[in-house]
């Protein structure tokens, strides 16, 4: 699964998310308000799902694991730390 629930509300990006995990990370984030997204062992990132995290107003945790993503789109978005 790329999309799970980690410990103490953090929501974990693992592997390839593709645009079909983009409904499951609406879910969980809904489910879990203020949760945060560690998106650090994500190796590539859909725009769907990128969406989700910027419209749930989430900051992600971490650099991304997706190059291009953290080249490039990161750093528009708000930040949290590390996780754990």
């Amino acid at each position: 699964m790329t999309i799970r629930r980690g410990d103490e509300d953090i929501v974990i990006l693992d592997g390839v998310c593709a645009v079909e995990d983009a409904e499951s990370l609406l879910q969980m984030l809904q489910a879990t308000p203020g949760a945060l997204v560690d998106w650090t062992q994500c190796r590539q990132v859909h725009t769907a799902v990128l969406q989700v995290i910027m419209a749930s107003g989430s900051a992600p945790v971490g650099p991304c694991g997706d190059v291009w993503v953290q080249q490039w789109l990161a750093p528009k978005l708000p930040q949290k730390g590390t996780a754990g």
